[in-house]
């Protein structure tokens, strides 16, 4: 299976550290936060990457020239940050016609993905118990069955799940850029399209400075 790491974004809300450093490559205790994504991902029998860069794309590319699996990167250059959705589809020619896995970059989790499903007609969501940043949740599950309520939801999106590439053929003529949640997960979503299970494993979504912090203290205490 492959795998596509998002990690295009700006960091605004990690300024002023994504000033010079994309956030990707922000540390946490002498490993960055794309390195780790790339370790869990391989510890489970991954081993092709796709990733997409913009900006500061070159100090990505760079960073991870010397790691163990450099010579499975496929890295795709986007002028500008086309989006979650955008960037699926940018990459859809490399994708292949198999399930793959998508993660984001600035997370830090270690899912059981044995627990993933044989068969992802569309897109199978790993969610997470809402963290103090997100109390409202993002979506509900019946069994594995995704719905969203109006108002409050039980999960978080983890960050990672696996998309069948088939849901991109009917947004192949869409401008980037475009988001996944919005765009591409929220219809299926409302038509019972889309599967998902919890996992309690470790999560921290390292999004702002203060949540960096976080997850350099948890990190250190752990070890």
């Amino acid at each position: 299976m492959k795998a596509m790491i998002l990690a295009a974004g700006l960091g605004s809300r990690m300024k002023p550290l994504t000033r010079e450093i994309p956030k990707p490559l922000l540390d946490v205790n002498g490993l960055s936060l794309i390195e780790y994504t790339i370790n869990n991902l391989t510890n489970y029998g991954i081993n092709e990457f796709i990733i997409n860069v913009s900006y500061l794309g070159e100090k990505i590319k760079l960073a991870l020239k010397s790691i163990e699996n450099a010579s499975n990167i496929i890295f795709l250059d986007e002028p500008f940050p086309y989006g979650t959705g955008g960037a699926l589809l940018n990459a859809k020619d490399y994708l292949g016609s198999a399930p793959f896995i998508l993660s984001t970059s600035d997370i830090l989790f270690s899912p059981d993905l044995t627990k993933i499903p044989d068969r992802v007609d569309t897109v199978h969501l790993i969610a997470t118990k809402n963290p103090d940043h997100n109390n409202g949740g993002d979506f509900s599950l019946n069994d594995e069955s995704v719905f969203i309520n109006e108002g409050f939801n039980d999960y978080t999106y983890s960050g990672v799940c696996v998309i069948n590439p088939s849901v991109l053929e009917k947004h192949a003529s869409k401008d980037y850029p475009f988001d996944l949640w919005s765009t591409i997960l929220i219809p299926l979503i409302k038509t019972s399209k889309v599967t998902g299970h919890l996992d309690d494993s470790f999560w921290i979504d390292v999004g702002t400075p203060n949540r960096l912090k976080l997850a350099r203290t948890v990190l250190k205490d752990q070890n």
